[in-house]
């Protein structure tokens, strides 16, 4: 009977506390009114550049241009080019530096005098196609380029053959096809894998003030020992506390996600946006994967903070976890083998690699989000048990 009486304090303790800190998370405008408008600014933002990007690379590919410098000494190549409905331009005289200044984002065709002659004579004159492989445009075109010129010998060869009366298809010992088995919303996340970053980087951010300011903030203030002295014990208070954290993070959550759906109207280019297929169901799906991260991470910054005599001291500890959370991801990126098992165990890397998945439209495996999940509760629990005994030896003193 006591023993229940006993949780239930805890439990009126730790809701009393939530209400308070809820209260003062909201008082304070400036910060929350920030955080809220990065938040949802920040899909719309990403979506547009990326369409942005698309939309150029589009029309890049639809002005199906070659720039080249001594196309007078090639009529039959020029004849090729122009029946791939390609238009030639004459490349300016200072390519080469406005190749090495990105102002110029096509390669250029190289064509020494002779080409034809070389052609009549039945040998392979040498064309050269100059770009700059930092010119990320011109080293796209150049490869563009490099297809049509391996068309042009294709084509040539094939009528130097059946001018000989030899069956074009002696050249080829074997007819390939390609296969592609990735579906549209794999090739999507191509460009749209970076999304679940920003989200995770919203719910970081959006749990380090309200977990900095409810435990050093508090200390700095000196409203934290007096808080002490009240009826409800450390771990009410800290439950309190940590559960305000983690509301105000997963609204901040919530806003985010939710801001990809408005956000899809503003995408430009109709590639991707037959590809970025984002909905309510997506929108639940990331919710529910964010849920055990904001809950390990809040408490983690707030056990970071409760040593720390001040606000800026806080702030400057839990930059190691900032740094941390905002390098995993990178895991993902770099690794070339896919996603590996390990990834399930890591905070932050969990997320990215299930939020990917939701995008590329795989079913969520029940094993990672439990691991995920009980990760976080881990985490969560070891946290609080130190904020609660912090809190109990500094009431002692």
């Amino acid at each position: 009977m006591t023993r229940a009486l006993h949780k239930g304090d805890v439990w009126a303790g730790a809701g009393a506390v939530f209400v308070k800190e809820i209260v003062d998370a909201l008082r304070d405008r400036r910060t929350l009114a920030m955080v809220l408008v990065s938040s949802v600014l920040l899909g719309p933002l990403v979506l547009a550049l990326l369409s942005s990007l698309v939309a150029g690379l589009e029309e890049r590919a639809e002005r199906r241009v070659v720039v080249a410098a001594g196309m007078e000494h090639a009529p039959t190549l020029r004849n090729f080019i122009e029946r791939q409905t390609y238009r030639i331009e004459a490349a300016p005289p200072d390519y080469e530096a406005r190749l090495k200044a990105s102002t110029l984002g096509e390669p250029v065709l190289l064509i020494e005098p002779g080409f034809e002659a070389g052609l009549a004579r039945g040998e392979a004159p040498s064309v050269a196609i100059v770009s700059d492989s930092s010119n990320r445009q011109a080293e796209t075109g150049a490869r563009r380029l490099q297809r049509l010129l391996d068309g042009f010998n294709r084509e040539r060869g094939s009528l130097l053959l059946a001018l000989r009366s030899v069956p074009a298809q002696l050249l080829q010992a074997i007819d390939v096809q390609d296969h592609d088995l990735a579906n549209t919303r794999s090739r999507a996340t191509q460009l749209t894998g970076m999304l679940p970053f920003f989200v995770i980087m919203a719910v970081l951010y959006g749990a380090l003030n309200a977990a900095l300011d409810t435990t050093a903030g508090e200390r700095e203030r000196g409203s934290l020992e007096p808080l002490l002295t009240n009826p409800a014990s450390p771990m009410a208070l800290v439950l309190g506390k940590w559960a305000a954290v983690v509301t105000v993070a997963m609204l901040i959550a919530l806003l985010s996600v939710l801001s990809f759906l408005p956000a899809r109207l503003l995408i430009q280019s109709e590639t991707l946006r037959s590809l970025f297929v984002f909905g309510s169901a997506e929108a639940a799906r990331f919710l529910l994967v964010l849920v055990p991260l904001a809950a390990g991470l809040s408490a983690l910054m707030m056990a970071v903070a409760i040593r720390c005599k001040s606000f800026k001291e806080a702030q400057a500890n839990n930059t190691a976890v900032i740094l941390g959370v905002s390098l995993m991801p990178l895991v993902a990126l770099f690794n070339q083998g896919g996603d590996e098992p390990w990834f399930a165990w890591v905070p932050a890397l969990a997320q990215y690699t299930l939020m990917n998945r939701v995008l590329r439209g795989e079913a969520l495996g029940t094993a990672d989000v439990l691991v995920s999940l009980v990760v976080g509760l881990v985490l969560t629990a070891l946290c609080l048990a130190f904020v609660a005994r912090h809190l109990r030896s500094v009431a002692v003193r």
